[in-house]
């Protein structure tokens, strides 16, 4: 799909309708830390994984709506800008912005993934298409392969109905069909 509205990344910022209100739907709402599947850390509000002050959250901690929603957007924000540090030269389309962010809100991996590179090559299709390679988690401790790189070891992939239809989604606002 070809869009001809894509300016710098560095010069986006999530929108507040698509972006950071698809973010907190896939997230949902929790008003309790605690690990939203067995294995990860605790999350209260909406995912988030730190308090206001940047401590890891414990079980048990409790949040407030209003509080959830400040920490959503100071997540997004943390984001954003480390995105924007491996997209410099890249030019993309708000809606190809907002569903890289919420992809890098929920794993972090965006940027030493293929997307960067795919991104530079003008391969802006197989860029949002990577978006599917997520559709799962580890459920064992990840494994450096032949490159160094960490990688989850064979077999140790699980896929997560709720994680599947959010990586549907971010796909299709990739591609602009949202």
């Amino acid at each position: 799909m070809s869009f001809p509205y894509r300016i710098p990344a560095v010069a986006l910022a999530v929108s507040a309708a698509v972006g950071f209100g698809a973010y907190v739907g896939y997230e949902g709402y929790s008003d309790t830390a605690k690990p939203p599947i067995a294995g990860d850390v605790p999350t209260y509000g909406f995912g988030t994984t730190r308090d206001a002050a940047g401590n890891l959250l414990k079980g048990g901690e409790k949040i407030a709506p209003p509080q959830a929603v400040k920490l959503a957007l100071r997540d997004v924000a943390v984001h954003e800008e480390r995105l924007k540090k491996c997209l410099i030269g890249i030019d993309l389309a708000q809606n190809e912005f907002d569903a890289y962010v919420s992809l890098e809100l929920n794993t972090g991996a965006v940027c030493a993934s293929s997307i960067p590179g795919k991104l530079r090559a003008g391969d802006y299709a197989a860029a949002c298409k990577t978006i599917l390679d997520f559709d799962g988690y580890c459920t064992k401790p990840k494994i450096r392969n032949a490159a160094g790189k960490a990688v989850c070891p064979p077999g140790a992939m699980k896929k997560l109905p709720g994680l599947t239809k959010r990586r549907q989604a971010e796909y299709r606002m990739c591609l602009g069909e949202l």
